[in-house]
């Protein structure tokens, strides 16, 4: 019996080893959201520019949306932003950040800094809105339809390349919703 309990810790170590290795593998992009489908959740939170002013889920329905989640403590958020820049100059879509879990000051230095690519930032400094819409940490963006519907969650930074596959196709689908809707 004393000779099994000696193989406890080798085998609990062997058996962390292979969850941690498996870990090694596993891709964000392709985590789920429990929220594709679903309408984006209620809030009452105050813009990164202004604490007075506060805005909800109304503020951010009507358009074919993207929502950034951001931080300055985001080593991929500033891989992006240029990207972003240029996304917001698409007069097909609207641009909103979260700022995520971050400082207020170091954020509006940072959109200070390299430019201010969203319609309004939405300060969420203790998180409980990304929480809500399951963010897992920044940079992530969802796309909400005109009727406030989340339809992708992409975990990642945006690019040329990522812009093209994985969001142009649902905005023109969207697009084609909207204007199949509207006539």
């Amino acid at each position: 019996m004393k000779s099994i309990i000696r193989f406890i810790p080798l085998i609990l170590f062997f058996l962390l080893a292979v969850l941690l290795y498996r870990g090694l593998f596993l891709n964000p992009q392709s985590m789920p959201s429990a929220m594709i489908g679903k309408p984006l959740p209620n809030f009452e939170l105050p813009t990164l520019k202004s604490i007075e002013q506060r805005v909800g889920r109304d503020d951010l329905q009507g358009d074919i949306v993207l929502l950034n989640v951001w931080a300055t403590w985001c080593i991929q958020c500033k891989y992006e932003h240029p990207y972003l820049l240029n996304i917001a100059r698409d007069p097909r879509i609207k641009l909103y950040g979260l700022n995520f879990t971050d400082d207020h000051k170091a954020a509006l230095s940072w959109l200070k800094q390299y430019q201010d690519p969203y319609v309004f930032s939405i300060f969420d400094e203790q998180g409980a809105l990304g929480l809500d819409i399951g963010v897992f940490g920044a940079p992530e963006t969802f796309v909400i339809d005109h009727t406030g519907i989340i339809r992708k969650r992409f975990a990642g930074p945006i690019n040329d390349q990522v812009w093209q596959k994985e969001f142009l196709p649902l905005i023109e689908t969207l697009e084609a919703e909207m204007a199949d809707g509207a006539s």
